[in-house]
């Protein structure tokens, strides 16, 4: 599991890739802490949250929203993400098959740094510009843009 900051004009995008789509959404997530800020302090509790979607695409878009959505009410930076994906399709939601049914489903979990311990750049928000979400071979891509 990969991933690594893109310039992108006057946004960021964060370009990763996983062996299963769990840990490509996980993989993401640590992307957009690592725009966020260059160094994370130890300091935070853990939280959960879940997140439903029609698709893989709207899922992770939604799961990376709903990251910018807890920092901005819980006034912390997600960070050591955990993500468990399940589809219609298959319990791992893991599939190749390029289908995108009802009902994906995000059980997440975040490590909330407090936003005051850390020196972080304001994400935004997440965007659907460009945003790709695809099996490559043997492992998942993405490339997801975010407004900063």
């Amino acid at each position: 599991m990969s991933y690594a900051l893109r310039e992108h004009t006057a946004d960021v995008a964060v370009e990763a890739t996983a062996p299963t789509l769990a840990a490509l959404f996980e993989a993401v997530a640590d992307g957009l802490t690592a725009a966020s800020c260059e160094t994370v302090p130890e300091a935070g509790d853990q939280f959960a949250f879940t997140v439903t979607a029609e698709s893989r695409e709207a899922l992770l878009f939604d799961y990376l929203d709903r990251l910018i959505y807890e920092r901005d009410v819980r006034l912390v930076l997600p960070a050591d993400h955990r993500c468990a994906v399940s589809g219609p399709d298959n319990a791992g939601g893991d599939d190749d098959d390029g289908s995108d049914d009802a009902a994906w489903t995000a059980e997440a979990t975040a490590r909330g740094v407090p936003i005051d311990a850390v020196a972080a750049r304001e994400i935004k928000a997440v965007t659907y510009s460009e945003m790709t979400l695809e099996r490559r071979d043997d492992e998942w891509y993405a490339y997801v843009v975010f407004d900063v």
